[in-house]
């Protein structure tokens, strides 16, 4: 039912045994706010209140040299220390975003400028199109750090995970900044680089987020940096190089194969002779199409084994057959592209450098 006053309907629905109500749009909406933050959280390593900052704007796009692939990059505004940075964007942080922005367009498909208070320097900020707001009452109002937490909070009781104690799960939004570091490292990538993604002056403090770790992880790494620090103490705390750098973005280029790409993290390698076959190849829409004649193909190759005797070869076949068809349907779920809207980083840089001095005539 429609509760007057207000710009969102209200579904109310009724335990016929115990009679108690719930509100069915409210709990979606917490779930489904609830559930982004966790997930932008752990894919960027992000502050809360860097989270709450995120606006369209922040979405900015670099294409590579080399091949002309268009890399999605949010640019995070300076929140601890006066440093901004950006991060690249995997496929399933974009599936977030694109939803986020899907849910808060108004009906010109703009998103809605928000005035946010800033409790630190204690003044509103400017209207922004922050990702981070929801409908209260008439109004598009931003989420504070506040409510990020609380939501956070929410999800968990709500799941009904429990840890080894036995007790309810019960993240703060900085764990995620923690295991963002975690797997970050653990997956071979470089501490000093992890410093410059997290925003930390400090290497030793990018280190320092080592509770997750196990014993030997921490052993066995305070180890490795002991030697290393033997062979070239000058260079332990130094920043990346620019062969780094484009070795760092180099990852992302081989990663793309003629049916999307490969979803393998930094540091590791995949062998793409039967791609196919790959767990973690993200079809791109756009090759639905040549995904099906591979289907076909496969389909029409096991037929031809089979005439033959072939048995070896159908049995090898009906694997990679058996894969493209569940690709297929993963792809189905998702073939309604969605244009995030996100400007050229020349479009910001614009926007953003400060005009040059006018000399006296």
């Amino acid at each position: 039912m429609h509760r007057p006053g207000t710009s969102s309907a209200r579904l109310w629905a009724e335990n016929l045994n115990t009679g108690k109500r719930r509100e069915l749009i409210h709990e979606e909406a917490s779930a489904f706010w609830g559930w982004v933050a966790i997930e932008v959280l752990r894919h960027t390593g992000i502050r809360a209140e860097e989270l709450t900052e995120l606006s369209h704007h922040s979405l900015v796009q670099y294409r590579t040299p080399d091949s002309g692939e268009l890399i999605p990059l949010p640019s995070i505004a300076p929140s601890k220390f006066d440093q901004e940075r950006l991060l690249v964007i995997d496929p399933e942080l974009a599936d977030v975003l694109s939803a986020i922005i899907t849910r808060i367009r108004g009906a010109d498909g703009a998103v809605p400028l928000v005035t946010a208070y800033d409790p630190h320097e204690h003044t509103w900020n400017p209207p922004m199109p922050l990702l981070f707001q929801r409908v209260i009452g008439l109004e598009n109002r931003p989420i504070p750090a506040d409510g990020i937490r609380d939501l956070i909070h929410a999800a968990l009781a709500a799941s009904g995970i429990t840890g080894t104690n036995g007790k309810p799960l019960d993240f703060q939004p900085h764990d995620f900044r923690r295991l963002f570091t975690t797997d970050a490292i653990l997956n071979g990538m470089p501490p000093h680089i992890a410093q410059l993604i997290l925003g930390h002056n400090d290497i030793n403090t990018t280190m320092g987020y080592k509770t997750a770790y196990p014993a030997e992880v921490i052993r066995g790494h305070r180890a490795f940096i002991a030697r290393r620090r033997e062979r070239r103490p000058s260079e332990e705390y130094r920043s990346p190089t620019e062969q780094e750098w484009e070795e760092f973005l180099g990852h992302f280029e081989r990663r793309r194969v003629a049916l999307g790409d490969c979803g393998r993290a930094y540091g590791t390698s995949c062998i793409h002779e039967h791609s196919i076959r790959c767990p973690l190849l993200r079809i791109d829409p756009a090759q639905r199409g040549r995904l099906a004649d591979i289907r076909d193909n496969l389909l029409a190759r096991i037929a031809e084994a089979k005439r033959e005797g072939w048995v070896g070869e159908a049995e090898g076949l009906k694997v990679s057959l058996a894969e493209a068809n569940n690709k297929l349907a993963a792809g189905a779920r998702h073939s309604r592209a969605v244009s995030l809207g996100i400007p050229a980083y020349r479009d910001i840089a614009a926007a953003t450098l400060p005009a040059p001095p006018v000399s006296p005539i």
